[in-house]
């Protein structure tokens, strides 16, 4: 193995055990990164280790970053340096989106949102390379995601009106109309966001004979419960948004603790609201303890932002403690 692709590879160490890498014969890596074919078997050992590594558990996913890192540089080369036929290059092109696509949502998490962006822009020319619309409309709505959160809704609502038009898959349509439903809350439009809402479910119900894409495969009903509770605590709904919060959190599968440490900060908002404080410090505790366990920097942000509306009730018994424990942290 030549200096360059050991440099590259040389991420491994950093993580547990990486037996999957190991299947990436050296020397036929190596001859593909110096300008020789690139064939089917070494993109088939690449999206296995690809598939590998964004299958972990969320607990071990935070250790893997330089892992897949090191897997997108690799990727990249190939595709600037490699010869290869169509099939292939299309194989290649839409490796790199998803891989891009990964790596821009741990920078997200991080609240690293430049460095997202521009992973998810090269996701975006992959996707387009690959010919895969349905993957663009998902990079779309990541992007989107992301305006939502920082603050510009109404340029959310705008970047998912196009997401929507590149995809046809059910699953994949209910992710986006959730998403933008949220984006129409933010702004108060109410008959907009229940419209959404609506296509939303009824999205999700339909049926499809080919299976969702995979940047959207995990959107099921816990999804949809908790993320239409959060609508409806942006709307002002705050009864109705705790029922359906903690429906959604009730369905979530354990193996999904990052999406549960948030959806909880969604439920203790809810609880704040109701004046129901002793809940809201129970199941706000609880997501802290997660985000801290599993290393999730975008969570522990979102419970640091319920703090200022745990200050009135300092007298309520552990509050002092908590917020004190947030100061620390």
């Amino acid at each position: 193995m030549d200096r360059r692709t050991f440099l590259t590879y040389s991420a491994i160490s950093l993580a547990g055990p990486a037996a999957p890498w190991a299947t990436v014969e050296p020397e036929r890596l190596s001859s593909a990164l110096d300008g020789k074919r690139v064939d089917g078997e070494l993109v088939d050992r690449l999206e296995e280790t690809s598939g590998w590594l964004t299958a972990l558990p969320t607990e071990q996913r935070q250790h893997t970053v330089r892992l897949l890192d090191a897997h997108l540089a690799t990727v990249t080369e190939l595709i600037e340096g490699g010869r290869y036929g169509e099939d292939t290059g299309r194989r290649l092109h839409l490796l790199a989106a998803n891989l891009a696509t990964t790596c821009g949502w741990y920078r997200f998490d991080q609240g690293r949102h430049r460095a997202a962006g521009k992973l998810w822009g090269a996701a975006l020319q992959s996707a387009h390379a690959a010919g895969d619309r349905d993957h663009g409309a998902g990079v779309l709505s990541d992007f989107a995601y992301q305006s939502n959160w920082l603050g510009r809704p109404k340029v959310s609502v705008d970047q998912l009106g196009h997401a929507l038009s590149g995809t046809r898959h059910p699953t994949a349509r209910s992710l986006l109309f959730l998403r933008r439903a949220r984006a129409h809350a933010a702004l108060g439009e109410r008959a907009a966001c229940h419209r959404d809402l609506s296509a939303a479910e009824s999205a999700l119900a339909a049926g499809a004979a080919d299976p969702a894409p995979s940047w959207c495969a995990w959107m099921s009903p816990a999804d949809l419960a908790v993320d239409s509770g959060q609508c409806l605590l942006d709307l002002g709904r705050t009864a109705e948004a705790r029922a359906r919060i903690a429906e959604g959190i009730a369905l979530l599968p354990r193996a999904r603790d990052k999406t549960r440490g948030i959806f909880l900060t969604y439920q203790a908002r809810g609880c704040l609201e109701a004046d129901d404080i002793e809940q809201a410090l129970a199941v706000t505790g609880e997501s802290l303890d997660l985000a801290t366990r599993i290393g999730a920097p975008r969570c522990v942000t979102l419970v640091r932002e319920l703090a200022p509306a745990f200050e009135p009730y300092r007298r309520v018994d552990g509050v002092p403690e908590f917020l004190e424990r947030l100061r620390a942290s």
